[in-house]
């Protein structure tokens, strides 16, 4: 099965829906499974 490949875009959107869901005081763990990515996937995107 390929594996999907996120555009710039939808990167930077996903990172953002994180950053409100954290600042409206959800867990960050919790949010990033929200967004459905990996939390390894989201420390490799926030690296970039």
């Amino acid at each position: 099965m390929a594996t999907k490949r996120h555009k710039p875009e939808e990167i930077v959107s996903k990172l953002r829906q994180v950053d409100v869901l954290v600042g409206q005081g959800q867990a960050r763990i919790d949010a990033i499974r929200q967004v459905q990515i990996t939390e390894q996937t989201y420390y490799r995107w926030r690296k970039r």
